[in-house]
């Protein structure tokens, strides 16, 4: 009876630890909160770092809202009115993405925690975790979305728009406004895709019995994707410090940092991978740094941002291709590294390439550009002087695919091949 009583109490207790889901609305509520916080906090220290805790009319918690629903995807539209014989065009397209990863760094964590220690969950289980978080995710983000709405007023000046503009009281107007339901849409879009992601890279966090068969394959790509994503910040960040403490203008810089690291390293990535990207700079917008982009793009029909083009501006941007051939076999290493010792080196290969493909995918996505303002006052476009102007940045998306297989399966293949040497999962040594 007692040699019986220890299995008896381990199934017990396995009973019980199923029956104690981890998906109690605190823990949900603790990791929304947090999330949505830290982005604030990011979202706030950058914009104030780029001097926009000035702006009139107490408009700065507006647009730090309107920030933190701009980087989980939502929809925050530009609004103009300049009078009755006036017109304002005006639109804006871009992802703050230093506000994106920590937020979702901080919900993945906050979601995985619970999750700890366990083998095997159900999809009951798992899916009603993250309906809890999303319940809550969806009634937050409709309070900011609410929140981020403002107007301005735009100064014509002392030449002939003001003039022209107070004989006929038509001073313009712009401001911004959140469609709530197409940011929920988007919200929870987001926030699914970084759940899956968090599930897909953590080695800890259980996976319902069907899908254990794809771990093996899955995780280990997963794992060396946000490795080289988080590198390539990590490279920045330090790059970012090193600019700021020697060359002046930390305010802008850290601007940089807070709100659109990830923007300009991810787009480095693919640049270093041999992909291009397509845009213009016109007007009195322009991308913040470095210089060098803005000079390559800042010409009267669009130009290719490349490695050739840049080079032509500054010969150090040939680096790129330096540290991307460094970083990319070394996530394939890592790959090969947490994968069973069973697998050979041409499905590493795939596994890399798949891998690959699907992370400059979504950088593509997420990494683009659009902006522009314009404001015609009797049918004359710009008389204000500066008024207008117009940033766009779009990927030669289909090179970019094909660059990005061909790197996964060269470095797949390279790292299946120099990790025999290396001791890995599943893998049983001579006279162990």
């Amino acid at each position: 009876m007692s040699e019986q009583t220890p299995p008896r109490r381990a199934g017990a207790q396995r009973a019980e630890q199923s029956r104690r889901a981890p998906n109690g609305w605190p823990h949900a509520l603790a990791a929304v909160l947090a999330s949505l916080a830290a982005m604030a906090v990011v979202a706030g220290l950058g914009l104030w770092a780029a001097g926009a805790a000035d702006l009139p009319g107490g408009a700065f918690p507006s647009v730090v809202a309107a920030v933190v629903v701009m980087a989980v995807g939502g929809s925050v539209g530009l609004s103009g009115d300049a009078g009755m014989i006036a017109e304002t065009d005006a639109g804006l397209s871009v992802l703050p993405l230093s506000v994106s990863l920590v937020g979702a760094l901080v919900v993945a964590a906050g979601f995985l925690r619970p999750l700890r220690h366990r083998a095997v969950a159900d999809v009951r289980e798992l899916a009603g975790w993250a309906a809890r978080i999303a319940v809550l995710w969806v009634l937050l983000l409709t309070g900011l979305g609410l929140l981020a709405r403002h107007r301005f007023a735009i100064a014509l000046g002392d030449g002939p728009a003001g003039e022209i503009g107070d004989l006929l009281d038509s001073s313009p107007e712009v401001g911004f406004k959140t469609d709530v339901p197409l940011t929920l849409v988007f919200g929870l879009l987001w926030l699914a895709g970084v759940l899956v992601v968090a599930l897909s890279v953590s080695r800890g966090a259980p996976l319902p019995a069907r899908l254990l068969r794809f771990q093996e394959s899955v995780r280990p790509a997963a794992y060396a994707m946000v490795f080289l994503l988080l590198s390539y910040a990590a490279l920045g960040l330090a790059a970012g410090l090193v600019v700021a403490a020697t060359r002046g203008h930390a305010a802008e810089t850290f601007a940089v940092l807070l709100l659109g690291l990830p923007n300009l390293v991810w787009l480095a990535f693919t640049l270093g991978l041999g992909a291009s990207w397509e845009g213009r700079v016109d007007g009195p917008f322009g991308l913040p740094m470095p210089r060098v982009l803005d000079e390559v793009l800042r010409t009267p029909a669009d130009s290719t941002l490349s490695l050739r083009t840049l080079a032509e501006h500054d010969g150090r941007v040939w680096w790129l291709l330096v540290v991307t051939a460094v970083l990319v076999p070394t996530a394939a290493f890592l790959m090969v590294a947490r994968s069973p010792a069973r697998m050979r080196a041409w499905q590493h290969a795939v596994h890399m390439a798949v891998a690959l493909a699907l992370t400059v995918l979504a950088v593509c996505l997420l990494a683009g550009v659009s902006a522009h303002y314009g404001l015609s006052l009797l049918g004359i476009g710009d008389l204000g002087g500066g008024l207008s102007g117009l940033v766009e940045l779009r990927p030669h998306l289909w090179k970019a695919l094909l660059l990005a297989v061909a790197w996964g399966l060269v470095s797949g293949f390279l790292g299946g091949v120099l990790a025999r040497r290396v001791h890995r999962r599943g893998e049983v040594r001579p006279g162990a």
